[in-house]
């Protein structure tokens, strides 16, 4: 059935549109202006009938400021203008980012009749462009050297490789335990390079199978397998001119490290299902908490493939090999916790320090942030006490002290600094009560602990 534009349907058509339209006479004076021209404006329709469109102050027409006749417009020599972005002038005197479209009306005769122009309002978009771009300076200063921490000599040999890495498009292997900032390393590097303004894609190779895998990295097009229901691009090509990040490189499959090697040498990637070959230009760093070599020589990581990944060699070394980073990382931590709790920590406390330099961080720098936020939690005063950190940390304080010689409790007594009631309390809840675990651990002998224990009213089962 044929359907009629009657002329309630167009007008309801003009009132519901979300761009502004407003129409020119063959004079150059507007003729309609609808509701959504009305919006981005701040002039009602009434306010603007018959006048030229020179109040708008469209700081681009035809590459010139807005002329006050139709006669000077150079809508009449090039008879279209498309998409072009520019700002209009709204009535309470403030700039609006919009794109604008003209088009000039004939009759049948050759003869002007108008102009049609639309207005689409880009200001949301403008502030959305802002949010990206302020989320980007932050994710810039986030993977800044100032958010690496370190002094010791060998923090500051991974800082002269950092610098010359982004110097250079040379493929980058980070190899270290897990904690130890591998992806504040990659981070640093791209924003420190040419690469910097373009993107930064991290993918964490162990966290999927060989099949999802494939397609996160590569993509694919519809119908590739069950579920693919459109073409979707991989992060090689989401990264296209920017920095692939491959996390836990060496968790990946053999199929998948074929892929890879192939990507390597020709800069060229296929989507899943499909046969066409795609340029890509991009920066790979890879990194590993595995000993790629090892897997190299027991079979399970292709060798060639480990020599283009390691081309530039990043070392970085575990927390117990640099303790005299320890209290600047404290620090800063603390600093960045006082931020988002408004509390006023000034630092830690003679013993919790000792404990924290003498631990061995197996979780490295993310273990002692962790272990921060842990005692945030719970200190209360200006300084991060022993009984503030959490429990593996320390129980450090009372491990089994070694005996040289021979040597009776009463002795080691007087070299060792007394028990406190709620180093005590402590003790007995690591030890379920065990008296003699407790005695053991602290180098004292049961009944001392069990006349503590009197002392202070501490019930010898547990009270629970």
């Amino acid at each position: 059935m044929e359907f009629k534009f009657d002329h309630e349907f167009i007008k309801l058509l003009w009132e519901s549109m979300a761009d502004g339209v407003f129409t020119l006479d063959g004079n150059g004076r507007i003729t309609s202006w609808n509701p959504a021209m009305e919006h981005i404006t701040g002039y009602r329709a009434e306010e603007v009938m018959g006048r030229g469109c020179s109040f708008l102050n469209f700081n681009k027409c035809f590459g010139k400021s807005c002329p006050s006749g139709i006669e000077e417009c150079e809508i009449l020599r090039y008879k279209r203008m498309d998409s072009t972005e520019c700002f209009l002038r709204h009535k309470d005197g403030h700039d609006v980012p919009v794109v604008k479209s003209a088009r000039i009306v004939m009759d049948e005769n050759g003869r002007l009749r108008g102009v049609v122009e639309t207005i689409t309002d880009l200001t949301e978009l403008k502030e959305a462009r802002k949010k990206v771009e302020d989320a980007l300076s932050r994710l810039a200063e986030l993977h800044c050297f100032d958010n690496i921490i370190g002094k010791s000599h060998v923090m500051q040999q991974v800082f002269s490789s950092i610098k010359a890495a982004a110097a250079s498009d040379a493929t980058v292997l980070i190899q270290g335990e897990s904690g130890t900032g591998k992806e504040l390393v990659a981070g640093a590097i791209h924003y420190n390079s040419h690469r910097s303004h373009m993107p930064f894609v991290t993918v964490n190779c162990s966290a999927l199978s060989e099949t999802l895998l494939e397609s996160e990295l590569f993509g694919h097009i519809r119908g590739a397998f069950t579920g693919a229901i459109k073409d979707r691009k991989g992060r090689f090509e989401e990264a296209d001119g920017g920095t692939v990040f491959l996390d836990e490189v060496g968790e990946i499959s053999p199929y998948i490290q074929v892929k890879l090697l192939r990507v390597l040498q020709e800069r060229e990637i296929e989507r899943v299902g499909e046969s066409i070959k795609r340029r890509v230009d991009l920066r790979i760093i890879a990194a590993t908490n595995r000993n790629l070599f090892e897997l190299v020589r027991g079979g399970n990581f292709r060798e060639d493939l480990y020599y283009r990944l390691k081309v530039f060699p990043i070392y970085l070394p575990p927390l117990r090999d640099r303790k005299e980073d320890i209290p600047l990382l404290v620090s800063h931590f603390i600093g960045e916790h006082n931020k988002k709790t408004g509390k006023r920590i000034k630092g830690l406390s003679h013993e919790a320090m000792r404990i924290m330099m003498d631990y061995e961080w197996p979780g490295n720098v993310r273990e002692l942030q962790n272990a921060i936020e842990h005692a945030f939690v719970l200190c209360n005063s200006e300084y991060i006490d022993l009984f503030d950190l959490p429990l593996e940390i320390r129980q450090l304080a009372f491990r089994p002290i070694k005996k040289k010689t021979s040597i009776s409790s009463t002795e080691l007594l007087g070299k060792r600094r007394r028990l406190k009631k709620q180093e005590l309390l402590e003790l007995l809840k690591i030890c379920n009560w065990n008296k003699a675990e407790v005695a053991r651990r602290v180098g004292l002998s049961r009944t001392a602990i069990w006349k503590y224990m009197k002392k202070w009213n501490i019930p010898l089962r547990p009270p629970f």
